[in-house]
């Protein structure tokens, strides 16, 4: 069977290792991964991967940080910002840059981006669809605020689908990439962690979802993504990824509601 295109939609089953997938036949055969071990919840990260927020928090933080004189391009915020909790963005926006941010920063910077978010944010496309028809528990783990999340969810209709079910880094001594988040989401559900798969778009999840001995898929479907991104990922071994949530199923056939 031939390597896939990077934009084939036809699914093969691979079943195998990853990583054998991987080192026979690269990046593009991993988005034919379709899953095989029992699943009990779905843990999905907010940012990039429920809502399309990522390039509308980015665009806001640069504006903010430019008014201080800190010139931070797009790719300085994947690589530094993308993922993290606000308190760890700006210890490392003091540290990089040494700077002291005023002690209304943050105020101001969330009251801007919520008003954005107001404007401009949806839902990722598709899904809605995938949600409401897991045939298994899911929940929310981000490293957003409490407020910053509810706000989110509601603006874009997510919230029916979720309710309590939505923990964030402030529940957690210790943020994404640790793997507290995750557990803790998984303890609240009622499932093992060996039986959870978390979907997330950056690097501190993926890697605190395997801290965490979950199953991690990459969703690169966001409009701060490519499939570049997940080709480039630097974490071992590979993890499946997908750019679009009309594959899922097709990846995880047994997580369909019946």
């Amino acid at each position: 069977m031939g390597t896939p295109s990077p934009r084939s939609f036809d699914l093969i089953a691979s079943g195998g290792d990853i990583s054998e997938t991987w080192r026979k036949n690269g990046y593009k055969a991993v988005m034919c991964f379709q899953l095989s071990k029992d699943i009990d919840a779905v843990i999905f990260d907010c940012d990039g991967v429920l809502i399309d927020s990522e390039i509308i928090s980015a665009r806001v933080l640069m504006a903010s940080l430019d008014q201080l004189g800190v010139k931070v391009d797009w790719a300085y915020f994947k690589a530094h910002f993308l993922g993290r909790s606000f308190p760890k963005v700006a210890a490392s926006i003091r540290t990089d840059f040494e700077v002291d941010l005023p002690s209304d920063f943050e105020a101001c910077y969330r009251s801007s981006l919520l008003e954005a978010f107001e404007q401009e944010l949806h839902p990722v496309e598709g899904v809605q669809s995938v949600i409401a028809n897991l045939g298994v528990k899911s929940c929310v783990a981000t490293s957003s605020s409490p407020e910053r999340v509810a706000r989110s969810l509601a603006i874009t209709g997510l919230r029916r689908f979720f309710h309590d079910r939505v923990f964030t880094a402030s529940e957690v001594e210790r943020g994404k990439p640790a793997p507290d988040l995750f557990l803790h989401a998984a303890a609240s559900l009622g499932v093992s962690p060996e039986a959870c798969l978390v979907i997330e778009d950056s690097l501190p999840g993926l890697q605190a979802a395997r801290a965490a001995g979950m199953e991690v898929w990459h969703f690169v479907g966001g409009s701060h993504l490519s499939e570049s991104d997940a080709k480039n990922v630097k974490i071992q071994p590979p993890t499946p990824f997908f750019d679009t949530w009309s594959r899922f199923f097709a990846m995880a056939p047994k997580l369909m509601a019946v």
